[in-house]
């Protein structure tokens, strides 16, 4: 038996996963030999691969702007009680001026990968029985492509994770080996079929939307929130036709495979880092899965909650 976990991207909504994760590994006592991320879910696998939960917790729950940008192109305002996104104008400005490709920079999350995902922990990663995965988009060759803990340096995979997390053109895009990679979200979301691949007999994957829409958006205001709009509406695509694949490969090869989706839409725009509301996401997560649990357990025997 070889057991996987997957997590899905979604910015700050990795919170939700935290907790769905912290439930699965210490109250079910579950025991993955495969962990596969994308985008943020890159950013927490090396945690959860080494049980380090309380960390990852922490990293979770005190991240903010400042901590993912080193040029925001964001300016966060509220209407109506709600925080919304328009342009920093003079910010995008000065990073084209600079003849950067990018709305923004974030090359403050590539230093807190380094401070948070140390060279000890990925050595530990190396010698134990667990294999990391992240996944990243190679603009250039037009293809998705997997990286493994075990198939590169540690500077590398570092260059990897934050590479999966740019949500280009709003963040930084990775040049390496002469060749452009951005957040493997835009073509495998949800890594479920990668992990089949890999030799999965039973996967966990957490995915960070609702199972259904639940909600029409506003119309745009402006060019900004338009290519939000887009963005998000390719993204929602990708992410269903990559679980109908992995549901299909799933049942192809009799694979046991749980969804964990979000209850409820967490957020409109997951590029806003608040640590009051992504403490309360992790609680959410953690209760979420102790709830689900509940009513899987039910199903097969209905005299356990009597």
């Amino acid at each position: 038996m070889k057991k996987a976990l997957v997590i899905s991207g979604g910015g700050s909504k990795g919170a939700f996963a935290g907790g769905v994760a912290q439930y699965l590994m210490k109250k079910e006592r579950k025991e993955y030999d495969l962990f596969l991320g994308t985008s943020t879910g890159s950013l927490m696998v090396s945690h959860l691969a080494l049980d380090m939960l309380d960390e990852l917790k922490h990293l979770y729950t005190h991240v903010n702007q400042k901590t993912i940008f080193s040029n925001n192109p964001f300016k966060i305002k509220r209407v109506a009680g709600e925080k919304v996104i328009s342009i920093r104008h003079l910010n995008t400005f000065w990073n084209f001026l600079n003849g950067r490709k990018t709305f923004g920079e974030s090359k403050n999350l590539r230093t807190l990968i380094n401070n948070n995902i140390t060279k000890e922990m990925y050595e530990r990663i190396r010698v134990s029985n667990k294999e990391v995965v992240v996944t990243v988009s190679n603009l250039t060759a037009n293809q998705i492509e997997y990286k493994s803990s075990n198939e590169c340096t540690y500077e590398d995979f570092c260059d990897w994770i934050w590479g999966s997390c740019n949500y280009v053109p709003f963040m930084s895009l990775l040049e390496k080996n002469r060749q452009q990679y951005a957040d493997g979200g835009f073509g495998s979301l949800v890594p479920i079929r990668e992990a089949i691949l890999r030799g999965a007999t039973e996967i966990d994957a957490i995915i960070l939307e609702t199972e259904v829409t639940q909600f029409n958006k506003l119309p745009a205001k402006n060019p900004f929130s338009l290519l939000f709009d887009v963005f998000d509406f390719m993204l929602t695509h990708v992410e269903r036709h990559n679980i109908t694949i992995g549901k299909l490969a799933a049942n192809n090869k009799d694979i046991k495979l749980n969804l964990y989706y979000t209850p409820t839409v967490l957020t409109t725009n997951s590029l806003i880092f608040d640590e009051k509301l992504m403490r309360k996401w992790w609680k959410s997560g953690y209760k979420y899965a102790k709830s689900k649990r509940e009513e899987l357990m039910s199903e097969f025997r209905p005299d356990v909650l009597d």
